[in-house]
């Protein structure tokens, strides 16, 4: 019998897809997969044809989190084996911030714990009506770790320690209010609507969408006159490309 790979990918105009490929397993982060997720992001980054990236999970859930069977076992593990597996989880994160591609995530079902953080370390996560968001560790004796860094970042330190502490789960219309995710949209149209958005962004030029990003995060933690000083030079670098020329110059001959 055939196996299927736990992540898959696509490319198709301009969209570079990744699919969580375990859902018997409710896509839960196997060491196996994040290693391909890796892989695929590394592509994603190398390939010029790709000019947005788009997550998503197969059948009803997102992603519930690390593999639970593989953690269990991790018990038994030294404390350097144990930070360089978690590490490579929270570099995932990371890599997913410094791609010069804008991400999308679709949730659906749940998306917790490792799996929220995949999510949220996306720049434009979509959840449908029905979808969880959640970081309920603590309720298994275990510390949310990584995902705490993307958390603070998000939501502010108050209700970062009040999702972390608890462990609740929130629903849609409730990470949305949280900032967690960009929009909610009924269960039937996730898909529909994030493929427009992956369409519409696939047709943005390559290099102001890049960056963008990177000013965007550049920003973090500095001062109003450094932001706006790294702006400035951020401007320069745009005016310098060609896809401004060409944009222009075709705005200005309408």
């Amino acid at each position: 019998m055939t196996v299927e790979s736990p992540v898959l990918t696509s490319l198709e105009n301009g969209v570079f897809g990744i699919t969580l490929n375990r859902p018997a397993k409710r896509n839960a982060l196997s060491s196996e997969m994040i290693e391909m997720l890796h892989q695929a992001l590394d592509r994603a980054d190398l390939d010029s044809a790709a000019r947005v990236v788009l997550i998503r999970g197969a059948g009803k859930d997102f992603c519930a989190g690390a593999d639970l069977d593989e953690l269990l076992a991790s018990a038994d593990k030294s404390e350097n084996e144990n930070a360089a597996s978690a590490l490579r989880l929270g570099t995932l994160f990371e890599k997913l911030r410094k791609l010069p591609k804008p991400v999308i995530a679709l949730v659906q079902g749940r998306g917790l714990a490792g799996g929220a953080g995949l999510a949220t370390a996306c720049e434009l996560p979509i959840a449908s009506k029905s979808a969880q968001l959640g970081y309920p560790e603590i309720q298994r004796g275990f510390v949310p770790a990584m995902v705490a860094a993307l958390l603070r970042r998000l939501v502010g330190e108050k209700m970062a320690l009040d999702l972390i502490l608890t462990g609740r789960v929130l629903t849609a219309e409730e990470a949305l209010a949280a900032g967690l995710v960009t929009r909610v949209v009924p269960d039937a149209e996730l898909e529909r609507e994030g493929t427009d958005l992956a369409a519409r962004l696939a047709a943005s030029s390559a290099s102001a969408l890049a960056l963008t990003k990177r000013l965007f995060y550049e920003l973090d933690g500095k001062s109003l006159t450094e932001g706006i000083g790294l702006g400035a030079r951020v401007n320069a670098v745009a005016r310098s490309t060609p896809d401004f020329r060409q944009a222009l110059v075709g705005f200005l001959r309408r």
